[in-house]
Parts: C-alpha cells; structure tokens; sequence
C-alpha cells in the first residue's frame, strides 16, 4: 500500500500524471497496461490486487492447515515429529491450492518489478530512502532430511545443506557461511535498555560442544535481571536489549538485518552459490527460480539479482521473489514426500526424549 494510487496521489501528484502515461512491461504477464493501472489496483479494501491478496492469503491459511492442523498455533508438531499423517490426498489438496498461489505470486513479482523500476526513474536518488549499509546475517532455512541430524558438532556440515544458505554478509562480502561461527559471533548487548548487567558472573557456559570459547556477552550466558527506571533518553529508555555479531575481523559489534527478512536469505544464498534444486539455483550473483505452468500462465523463469543497495525498495522486492522462492521449495519437497508414500515411507515421528542437560 505504500505504492498505491490514493498514497501517490496525496504524496506525489506528478508522479501519478507520469503512471498514466508509462507502460507497464511485463503487463503480457499481470494484465494491466500502465503503472498507473496496477497502482489503482493496489489502493486499499478496493483495489483488485489488494482484494485478490485477501482471497490467496486464506488459500495458503488452508494449505498450512493442512499440514499443521490450524493456524497460526499448530496443533500438529510436537517434539520428535507431527501427527499428520501423510496421505496422497493430503498432498494433492495442498498442491492444488499451491497451484492456485503461484499463478498470483508470478504476476505479483512482474507487478512490483514493473513499479519499482518507475519509482527508480520517476523519482532520482529514491534509492537513498531506507538506504542502509549492507550489514546482513542469515541463519538458512529449509532443511536437507538426508544431511540434516541437528548436532551441533556437524552443524557446519549440515548447515551448507540447507535450502536456504546462512551467511554473514558485510558491505556485500560473504565473511562467513558456517553456522558454528555465525553463532559463536552472537553477543547480546544492554544499550539503552532497563537490565542489569551479567558480565562480572560466573558463565553458564564456557566453551561449546567443539571445544571453542564462548563469549560472555553470548546468549547463553545472558541473565535478564530487570531494573525498572524513570526514562532517560540519553541513559536508559527500553526493555529491549541489542543483539549484535561480532566481526573479529574489525573488532566492530554489527547490527545485521536479520535472518526472518528475505533479503538477507536471498542475498546469503546467491552470493554462496551452493544451492541446487529442480526449482531453485544459486548462482554466484543471484537466484533463478523456475515456476511451473498454471492454468492462465506458462512455466516462468524469475531471477532475483543482488542489488546495488540495501535499501526500502530492494527490501520490498525481496518479498515476493521469496514467496516464489518458498512456493517453488514447496513444489519439491511435495514430489519428495509422495515419492515416499509410494515407496511406503510414512513414519511422521521418533521418540524423542529431553536429556538432563544441554544447550
């Protein structure tokens, strides 16, 4: 909505007039002729796209339901598995719905691209808003089940495997893709926050399974003691602390945009290039996701490409392309999964039992 006609028109009225008179290019794709047309459709409660949005988002409600039993708690996972069973019409119920959102997320990723690009030219330096150094970490997504045993000794390993590739990426330099220095480098620090500190206590823990030193500043070793406080905003004003990593390489407390934002997944796994699937690839300097044909569009090859800049309209961009990400993850792991049923594959859990002590 920050893109629509009613907020473009009450911000930039100029830039409305020049919507009308631009062509959209992909709008072979999303259908409408202008940048204008697909600003219109954006307009809150009234705009078609907003109102198409609503209807696919209650289609991918269901498809989670599906699977989790109910959202947004899941009523389905608990420890050592989930008590879904895996049933062929489970999966055809969840890919026809799935089929459904990708046919609306291949003209909602040819739409924003259409709209981002008219800002960049309609508005010079608009590439300064939200403009941030590029301070990224990403701690991977999706994992592979024939790698992945969830032991921190092999997290490493496992970790490379995963579908989405962490990384710490600084001023768009790859420092790191391994999950055990990813983690080691987390500090937790007071800043401007209402907490005692805890680093002249003894440490819960010292060193990790493998055997390197852990910090004190490191979430394992936090104790949240609070002190309430009269706000001061040159002392003490929140209850939340300030996570950061650490780079050694500098000796600087970064704070990166995290792991939940699609930028940062995108930006980690292009850059390692270790991804390989049917669906997606990685490929160095960006991610090439392939789409199959629906009912109203052909197959689609859609490529996220790094960006100059991390900025308000890279991170908007992101978005889409990661649902298509995600929806393209969904399609394989739906194949894997009924290949396996086939084969008479259906144990859902293990026992599982909470050991004495662990981190």
């Amino acid at each position: 909505v920050d893109f629509c006609e009613e907020m473009v028109k009450a911000t930039n009225p100029g830039v409305l007039a020049r919507a009308e008179r631009t062509e959209a290019p992909h709008g072979d794709i999303h259908g409408y002729r202008t940048i204008a047309d697909i600003l219109r459709a954006f307009n809150p409660f009234e705009g078609e796209v907003y109102k198409e949005a609503l209807k696919v988002s209650r289609v991918t409600r269901e498809m989670f339901c599906l699977m989790e039993g109910r959202h947004v708690h899941p009523s389905t996972l608990y420890p050592g598995g989930v008590g879904t069973m895996p049933q062929p019409t489970t999966f055809t119920d969840y890919l026809s719905r799935l089929m459904r959102v990708i046919v609306f997320v291949k003209k909602a990723v040819a739409m924003n691209d259409d709209v981002f690009v008219f800002f960049y030219e309609a508005l010079p330096g608009y590439e300064e808003v939200g403009r941030r150094r590029i301070l990224l970490g990403c701690w991977g997504a999706f994992q592979d089940p024939t790698t992945v045993d969830y032991r921190y000794e092999t997290m490493n390993t496992w970790g490379k495997q995963m579908y989405v590739t962490p990384g710490i990426i600084v001023d768009g330099e790859l420092v790191t893709n391994n999950l055990v220095d990813i983690n080691l480098g987390l500090r937790i620090l007071l800043g401007s926050s209402y907490y005692e500190d805890w680093v002249n206590e003894q440490p819960f823990v010292t060193h990790d399974p493998l055997g390197n030193p852990v910090d004190m500043r490191h979430p394992w070793n936090q104790t949240t003691v609070p002190v309430p406080q009269k706000r001061d905003f040159d002392e003490k004003y929140s209850w939340v602390m300030s996570p950061r990593w650490y780079d050694k390489r500098t000796d600087q407390h970064l704070a990166l945009d995290t792991g939940g934002g699609p930028l940062a997944r995108l930006w980690s796994t292009a850059l390692n290039g270790l991804v390989d699937t049917p669906y997606v690839k990685a490929t160095g300097h960006s991610v090439r996701i392939s789409l199959p044909k629906g009912e109203s569009l052909p197959e689609t090859t859609l490529e996220w490409h790094i960006p100059q800049w991390s900025n308000t309209i890279e991170r908007d961009r992101a978005r889409p392309y990661f649902i298509a990400y995600a929806a393209a993850m969904a399609l394989q792991f739906l194949e894997e999964a009924m290949g396996l049923v086939r084969a008479g594959e259906t144990k859902v859990f293990q026992n599982y039992e909470v050991p004495d002590e662990a981190i």
